[in-house]
């Protein structure tokens, strides 16, 4: 009888050790994660400022977000980095994985190369676009001038801002795209290739019919976390153009911090991050659904 309750404690002092570390991981997350959603959903139907007790104004905030035109465009803006940032860093990731894959050569060097601007922070890798895209002394401009291109004003004009920061995004997302398509590329079973090219099969139908559909899942998943990461992004727009000019290169995420920290309308800029909170969550529920079917 005592050997059968020296063993029951014994599992139960096991039990609570394995209990200890999982709450060690789920205790913060729930306080600096799962809690901020739900105080933020519930200063969304409140109206707010720094000094004043909180009133309930029901839906008044989402109504003026939706009416808000910075916020209209804002989320325009990020419909458009999506567009243009999406598909750059899909393009680079894949190339830059099939070319280190080949082990052609420097492939080694260039795995550095490709990966490495992800590990900076985007608040330097902003103020290092910044310089290279500077209208009067950026290297870009340099390097077209020998092409016979005049100076593009990447972030002082309307037309070229938002054109400026994707440029910046690709550059700095493509590290994280090219590790996760290199991984999935180690994965495929070389017999494949090898037998598709004693069929007869060229380099692209190789490509086309072998690689490619293998790597779909994986292309999928990258499409899903550049798109997240699209509609969050504001470290490059607030160094780079801080929205400007004209809010021709703002996002969301900076209308967001915009709203609350220098107009002090919390309960408004609270709205608008469920809005965009909502936008995610449907985009990772589609995207996980996509993926399932394909794995």
């Amino acid at each position: 009888m005592s050997q059968y309750a020296s063993k029951s404690m014994v599992a139960h002092e096991k039990d609570w050790i394995a209990y200890s570390f999982i709450a060690l991981f789920t205790i913060p997350f729930l306080i600096f994660n799962i809690a901020p959603i739900f105080f933020t959903a519930y200063l969304s139907f409140l109206k707010w400022a720094v000094f004043g007790p909180p009133r309930f104004v029901g839906l008044d905030n989402f109504r003026e977000a939706l009416s808000n035109q910075q916020v209209q465009i804002a989320f325009t803006n990020v419909m458009l980095y999506g567009i243009i940032i999406v598909p750059g860093v899909l393009l680079c990731g894949l190339l830059a994985a099939l070319y280190v894959n080949k082990n052609w050569p420097l492939s080694s060097f260039a795995r550095v190369c490709f990966f490495s601007p992800y590990v900076i922070s985007a608040t330097v890798i902003g103020l290092i676009w910044v310089w290279m895209l500077d209208t009067q002394f950026g290297l870009i401009n340099h390097y077209l001038s020998y092409l016979g291109i005049s100076s593009v004003p990447w972030l002082t004009s309307t037309e070229w801002s938002l054109y400026g920061v994707s440029l910046t995004s690709i550059w700095w997302d493509t590290g994280l795209a090219f590790v996760l398509i290199l991984a999935a590329l180690q994965d495929i079973p070389r017999d494949l290739s090898d037998a598709a090219e004693v069929d007869g099969a060229s380099r692209w139908q190789n490509f086309q019919y072998v690689i490619l559909p293998l790597l779909r899942p994986v292309l999928s998943m990258v499409v899903t976390l550049q798109l997240i990461s699209t509609m969050r992004i504001f470290s490059q727009v607030y160094v780079m153009t801080s929205g400007g000019p004209a809010s021709s290169s703002t996002s969301v995420l900076y209308e967001i911090y915009t709203i609350a920290i220098r107009n002090q309308k919390f309960g408004l800029a609270a709205a608008i991050s469920m809005m965009l909170f909502v936008v995610i969550l449907t985009i990772t529920l589609i995207s996980r659904w996509l993926i399932r079917d394909q794995v």
